[in-house]
């Protein structure tokens, strides 16, 4: 799995983070922990493996290392390397509320505006420095994981070719989700071997294509049963299902709930009257 799907809702916890100044000694310590850390490189290149991965981590780039994977470094840290660091926890939940927004961090990537990025790390170190804790800290992380975001479509894991396909195919199931779609079907507008995109989209993003169409119908589905006076019959089919009976299936699934009762029990919480 290189990308964490997350949900703005869901609720996270700063444990703490840092500045780290090399001294041209030293490497990166061999541990493996239970929460995450994400790491932006302001100068040098920080070398550290995850499990079997190595990752060169370049100036203006991310990198975020999973919970209870082995992470060490393979090399002595370089003289000018510098690099701010962040330690967090996650809490799963059974379901996405309504209208959540997900951001998909990629684990390796080149931020867009890497100043932005280094603002945000000081404004934490210094909410973080205050006597009493500050909430500010969870939305300065949640602000930084959205940075971190932006840079999804230059990702860079090991497989570049293979990542550049996953995310091409989920652009594509973002866009034509309405449409027929299949794994076949995406593979051909891509031009490359059906097996072969299902594998890496799985690597990339931990779900099948099948999954991945299914949720983003899902999402669609959500949002015409709150806003749209359309049948079932109707909702199913402007997000590309072509029976209501499948459609109730699929949703019940991602969601817990069958449709009706879904639209009937959120519709209230937003509905304004004037």
């Amino acid at each position: 799995m290189t990308t964490l799907e997350l949900s703005i809702t869901l609720p996270i916890k700063v444990q703490n983070g840092g500045y780290f100044i090399s001294r041209g000694v030293g490497r990166h310590p061999a541990r493996k922990l239970d929460s995450w850390e994400v790491i932006l490189v302001e100068k040098g290149t920080l070398t550290i493996q995850e499990d079997g991965t190595v990752f060169e981590v370049h100036p203006g780039e991310s990198l975020l290392l999973w919970p209870d994977r082995r992470h060490r470094g393979i090399e002595d840290f370089p003289a000018d390397l510098r690099f701010y660091w962040l330690h967090f926890e996650t809490q799963e939940q059974a379901m996405t509320p309504p209208f959540s927004t997900l951001l998909a961090v990629p684990q390796h990537g080149k931020s867009q505006d890497p100043q932005a990025m280094i603002t945000l790390f000081r404004q934490f170190l210094t909410e973080q420095e205050k006597l009493q804790r500050s909430p500010a800290l969870e939305l300065i992380l949640l602000l930084i994981l959205q940075q971190i975001t932006l840079t999804a479509g230059q990702a860079l894991p090991p497989d570049e070719a293979g990542v550049s396909l996953a995310w091409k195919a989920r652009q594509r199931i973002s866009t034509h989700f309405h449409l027929p779609l299949s794994t076949s079907q995406l593979a051909k507008e891509l031009h490359c071997n059906a097996d072969y995109l299902g594998r890496v989209f799985r690597r990339v993003f931990n779900l099948t294509l099948t999954e991945a169409i299914h949720r983003q119908r899902v999402r669609a589905a959500e949002k015409l049963l709150l806003t749209d006076a359309a049948s079932l019959k109707e909702v199913a089919i402007r997000c590309g299902f072509s029976d209501a009976g499948y459609f109730r299936q699929i949703f019940r699934k991602h969601t817990g709930l069958t449709p009706g009762v879904w639209k009937r029990r959120y519709c209230k919480e937003h509905i304004n009257s004037a």
